[in-house]
């Protein structure tokens, strides 16, 4: 160990010296962002920016496929070229558009930019797409991941100090009864196409962590919600069915459980993740904040109402029972305990607040203010 790490230990600080070692050796100057451009990854270059101290360069790379837009990247853009104190004073922001499944073009970054961390947001990442067309999850959340894991095993070799974080779901731990939630080494049982190919990726990640030796950790979330989510998925798809008063689809009886994160909080846990966490571990994500989808359409349909001065009930007409979708797993649940503990973090947003904040913005997007 280099004498300048045993130097800087505080050892009255009463954290273990090999907690305050990571903070001091993972220096993060050259943060690479895969899937950028989708719903969380632009939220994450958001929060660096606005939100964080992060000093240091930022390269986003996305295939911009369907789920990942430019669009949510204009704020961005906006901020970095008018008021240029993020360039001058703290870093530089890069955009490259890459499939993760192409290694030539991956290996092309990985010389320009020279990464000493990965943040890998990049998947296939909708259930009913998957059970259609399975194809591009198993290419894009395996082989991708497997891409980038090769090029970290290529230069990041006897490399403590740099660090790939896996980003997963908490669909790999498969459905739990009541009151059961999956901890961080519960057994894995995924049941659809993308979560099993999310599954064989978090075990792809770590298996590099074990032979290899590539520091690594992952996360396994909850349900995001929030602004620049695209408008396929639930909570999404019913604002914007609402504000044209379109049919509200809900699959087989609506009691299907799921825990709901704002996806600002899910980013502060990256963060802290990628300055605290422990190589090698995982960390489960979650807001402990579970909802049958009737009971929060419910709610949504009141803030809509309330938002467009719309009777309380006036949106709950349009909801109706659709056939269930093969496998449909009934409840996920997240035992958060040992994030809350290692790392100090824990869900800042009111749910009922965050609901009322993307409702506002897609009625910014559509023009309904």
């Amino acid at each position: 160990m280099h004498l300048q790490f045993l130097k800087n230990l505080d050892l009255k600080s009463g954290e273990p010296p090999i907690a305050q070692i990571i903070k001091i050796k993972r220096a993060m100057k050259n943060i690479l962002i895969t899937g950028g451009a989708g719903f969380i990854g632009s939220n994450f270059i958001r929060y660096l920016i606005n939100e964080s101290d992060y000093a240091g360069n930022i390269i986003n790379i996305d295939k911009l496929t369907y789920a990942g837009n430019q669009d949510n990247l204009l704020d961005i853009e906006k901020t970095l070229s008018d008021g240029t104190e993020f360039n001058r004073k703290r870093g530089e922001y890069f955009f490259e558009q890459i499939d993760i499944c192409n290694f030539q073009k991956l290996e092309t970054v990985f010389e320009k930019h020279q990464p000493d961390c990965i943040v890998h947001f990049a998947a296939e990442s909708h259930v009913d797409r998957s059970i259609s067309s399975p194809r591009p999850f198993i290419m894009s959340n395996i082989l991708g991941t497997f891409n980038l894991l090769e090029l970290c095993r290529k230069n990041w070799k006897n490399k403590s100090d740099k660090l790939f974080h896996h980003i997963s779901t908490d669909e790999v731990y498969g459905s739990l009864e009541e009151p059961n939630s999956a901890k961080e080494n519960s057994p894995y049982n995924p049941r659809s196409p993308y979560s099993a190919s999310k599954a064989s990726s978090d075990h792809l990640v770590m298996s590099y962590f074990h032979t290899f030796g590539i520091p690594v950790t992952i996360s396994n979330c909850s349900n995001n919600y929030g602004p620049f989510q695209h408008a396929e998925k639930f909570i999404p798809r019913m604002i914007i069915n609402m504000l044209h008063e379109k049919s509200l689809p809900v699959y087989g009886d609506g009691k299907n459980i799921r825990d709901w994160l704002f996806v600002e909080d899910h980013c502060d846990a990256i963060r802290k993740i990628i300055h605290k966490g422990k190589t090698g571990e995982k960390y489960n994500i979650g807001a402990e904040n579970e909802w049958s989808n009737i009971d929060l359409l419910n709610l949504l349909c009141e803030i809509v109402a309330k938002k467009t001065d719309k009777p309380k009930d006036f949106y709950k007409h349009l909801i109706h029972f659709t056939k269930d979708r093969p496998g449909h797993d009934k409840r996920y649940s997240l035992n958060c305990k040992k994030i809350k503990e290692k790392i100090g973090w824990s869900v800042s947003t009111d749910f009922r607040d965050g609901l009322e904040k993307t409702v506002d913005w897609y009625l910014r997007k559509y023009n309904f203010f």
